[in-house]
């Protein structure tokens, strides 16, 4: 297959996007931007001062009083023109992702789409959901109706991991709710939302100011959330983090929607289809390079044909090629940074000193061209007990734990109760009566049966639970829940 063309070698230095303008930062603080597969500089990029922050708060503000008042079938439009200019630069934006993050380019036009069906969702929320509702006659004479009214600016903070899919999963629906949005970008891929502003100030019909883009991470984020026009916080990445962020909007009464990490679990029942399980966890396990929200972690096997499935897994892992996302046959790229692939590297140590024997060892991994890269290939641990650290706590990175279990019971009590979490279980099984108890007893927020990623559709949300989810609303469609508020009205005439 071949190898596509970068869009470029170097995007230059970064500019804020604030009030419909591209804005060169004042800033001194410059950050540096590479691609992960080879090491090269792609872009610098400023952190934003207090002053430009300041700009963009009060561009939002300003724009929430236009934006509001737009026509709903006008907002629609707006949005679905954005939705079109996706499809146009489909392949831009996919190469990019690949450049900026390292996922492979299958992936990225699998991210590609999901942005795409959230605008779609967004379109459809925007009339399903702020209709609110009529009682005529309540009483005698009296009528009561429901509306729904947009909150005001919101600060949507996106990860290194997802930075296309995480903006989709929040802004669309915050511009179908009437709400503004001041997006902070993580300090790892910054052109991938550069690269979607862009996109953005294409389309004739949004308000200057609705949509703003700075960069500086937490201390920016703090200033823009505290400020009394921000309403609230649409946030993915750690849990450390997002508590923090969870806290503080607590602590201003403000609204909050935060995703965390997870550590996930997926159960081979005696009548799996050790084939499929085996295809189904190459992308659940190695997928973005092992960092996905919903990535498997922990393979839990019943009964005796784990040393069957182990040797087929092993082997198939250990084929995977490894190389630059944009070699289309490419089946693992890079960890977005060094500091990843170093936390992976001491993620796997600890696990060795904790006793685990590690049976596919993807340390040294080389890829020719690509010396410089952030490469880690497939790893495995076997022999890992639930109480393990590398049981318990999420790899973000290419890595398996082999987990025997004797029964079903079990194995949910290894989900339930041996880490805090809740993003998602799955299980493999041609056992309806199985499936049903796996799905009424994980305590999770996303179940998969005969998958392995078990990725809700833009119209359903991210439905994480427990430490993996915090807040009063999850992301995508469900985030309106976060945008819109409530307003009832009781009327008498006669």
């Amino acid at each position: 297959m071949a190898i596509l063309k970068e869009v470029k070698k170097n995007y230059g230095k970064l500019k804020l996007y604030i009030n419909g303008e591209w804005v060169d930062s004042e800033s001194n603080h410059i950050y540096e931007s590479v691609n992960p597969a080879t090491g090269e500089l792609i872009a610098t990029f400023p952190s934003a001062t207090k002053a430009e922050v300041e700009k963009a708060i009060e561009a939002a503000q300003s724009a929430f009083h236009v934006w509001k008042n737009v026509p709903l079938r006008d907002k629609a439009r707006y949005l679905f023109d954005l939705r079109g200019k996706f499809e146009e630069h489909f392949d831009k934006l996919c190469r990019i992702l690949v450049q900026d993050h390292g996922r492979t380019i299958g992936e990225a036009v699998g991210t590609l789409r999901r942005c795409i069906e959230n605008i779609e969702s967004a379109c459809s929320a925007l009339l399903l959901l702020t209709k609110g509702d009529y009682i005529n006659e309540l009483a005698k004479g009296l009528d009561q109706t429901l509306f729904m009214e947009p909150r005001g600016v919101f600060l949507i903070i996106t990860p290194s991991n997802i930075p296309m899919h995480a903006w989709s999963s929040y802004v669309p629906y915050a511009l179908a709710s009437g709400c503004p949005v001041i997006v902070s970008p993580s300090k790892e891929d910054p052109v991938c939302l550069q690269a979607i502003f862009e996109v953005v100030q294409e389309v004739e019909g949004f308000p200057p100011g609705v949509m703003n883009l700075v960069y500086g991470g937490r201390n920016i984020n703090e200033q823009i959330l505290e400020h009394p026009h921000v309403k609230g916080v649409g946030f993915i990445g750690s849990t450390n983090v997002g508590r923090r962020l969870f806290s503080q909007a607590g602590r201003l009464g403000k609204e909050a929607s935060i995703n965390g990490n997870g550590k996930n679990h997926v159960v081979l029942m005696p009548d799996a289809d050790f084939d499929a399980a085996v295809s189904g966890l190459l992308r659940g396990c190695y997928g973005m390079a092992g960092q996905r929200c919903l990535g498997a972690d922990n393979i839990v096997v019943i009964g005796d044909g784990y040393d069957k499935f182990k040797k087929a897994f092993v082997a198939a892992s250990a084929s995977m090629k490894m190389g630059y996302g944009l070699d289309e046959d490419t089946e693992l790229g890079p960890l977005v940074s060094q500091r990843g692939k170093q936390n992976i590297l001491d993620f796997i140590e600890k696990g060795v000193k904790e006793g685990a024997k590690l049976i596919l060892d993807g340390r040294d991994a080389r890829v020719e061209g690509c010396e410089n890269g952030f490469f880690v290939g497939p790893t495995i641990f076997e022999d890992v007990h639930p109480d393990m650290y590398i049981a318990r706590v999420e790899s973000f990175g290419p890595v398996a734990n082999l987990i025997r279990a004797k029964d079903l019971d079990e194995a949910l009590d290894l989900i339930n109760n041996k880490d805090d979490y809740g993003h998602s279980a799955c299980i493999f099984t041609k056992s309806g009566s199985a499936a049903r108890k796996f799905t009424k007893q994980a305590d999770v927020g996303n179940i998969g049966i005969n998958v392995a990623v078990p990725q809700p559709y833009a119209f359903f949300p991210l439905g994480s639970k427990n430490q993996s989810a915090q807040g009063c609303a999850k992301s995508r469609i469900d985030s309106m829940r976060l945008f819109l508020d409530q307003k009832t009205v009781t009327e008498r005439w006669v």
